[in-house]
């Protein structure tokens, strides 16, 4: 199952599309999707959510090899994406994936069996703002044991990354379960090691089997992902899964298959093979 393990991200500062170029990937993705994507007004968050949607259905195509047109990804109530798919796949009885963007990266990634969720942060703050200001903002969301962490870090950068760090975590797990912006971010506390080994409380109980990493993700980024058991998704997110229910050993074949690291792709590499010659 290892195959169904992928972690692929894109440096989208490093691309300027033409016009042309833009709409013609555009035109690869079902309408549906088109209107996330034209929504926004700057051209930077144009480009992330076109690469988003396209590393979604590229991943797909490749490790699934579904035909890219007949890929169908919908969204639940939470805007949680999954893939329908009515044949069964037995070497990936719970494929699923996340994505995300902040910065200069968008980002997914992918498990044959446990939830996955994956979050990027840019250590960046409003240039008007002190970095004890900014991080201010977020006390609410934190726990006092993770607040402590936070300011006694060291420097304005330490105590920044070791925000930034916590916070990753907390939207990966969320994104993971399938959970929307509404859940409480401060019921959740992490607990590491200088950032391995890394587990999570949530209202004070341990949650024993999920996996937990962070890392750097080029220059003042950072990129977690959070693995765990399906049956803790949320309803809604639960209902669309393949499979929820399994034998111990099966989720900890799952849980402990390798933590691959993230793949460069090129954006001209998401684009299918049938069509590259137009591209």
């Amino acid at each position: 199952m290892e195959k169904g393990v992928q972690r692929w991200f894109v440096n989208v500062s490093e691309w300027s599309p033409s016009g042309d170029e833009f709409y013609f990937l555009l035109s690869l993705l079902p309408p549906h999707e088109h209107s996330a994507i034209t929504r926004f007004v700057k051209l930077e968050d144009r480009k992330r959510a076109l690469v988003s949607r396209l590393l979604q259905y590229a991943l797909v195509h490749e490790v699934l090899g579904i035909p890219f047109d007949e890929i169908i990804i919908k969204r639940t109530v939470e805007g949680k994406p999954y893939l329908e798919y009515n044949k069964q796949n037995l070497e990936f009885p719970n494929f699923n994936f996340n994505a995300s963007h902040h910065g200069d990266y968008v980002a997914i990634a992918s498990e044959p069996l446990c939830l996955v969720g994956l979050d990027i942060v840019s250590l960046l703050i409003p240039k008007q703002e002190t970095t004890h200001d900014f991080i201010g903002n977020f006390s609410s969301y934190l726990t006092g044991l993770e607040w402590e962490n936070i300011i006694k870090a060291g420097t304005s950068d330490d105590i920044l990354g070791q925000f930034y760090r916590y916070w990753c975590l907390k939207e990966a797990f969320v994104k993971a379960i399938g959970a929307g912006m509404g859940y409480g971010l401060d019921k959740l506390e992490f607990h590491h090691n200088n950032w391995t080994n890394i587990s999570i409380h949530v209202d004070g109980d341990e949650l024993k089997q999920w996996r937990f990493s962070v890392s750097e993700l080029g220059e003042k980024h950072w990129v977690s992902i959070a693995r765990g058991h399906p049956q803790e998704a949320i309803e809604s997110y639960r209902k669309v899964l393949n499979k929820v229910e399994f034998e111990e050993h099966e989720y900890h074949f799952g849980l402990q298959l390798p933590n691959r690291g993230f793949v460069l792709r090129k954006v001209g590499q998401l684009v299918p093979v049938s069509h590259r010659a137009s591209y």
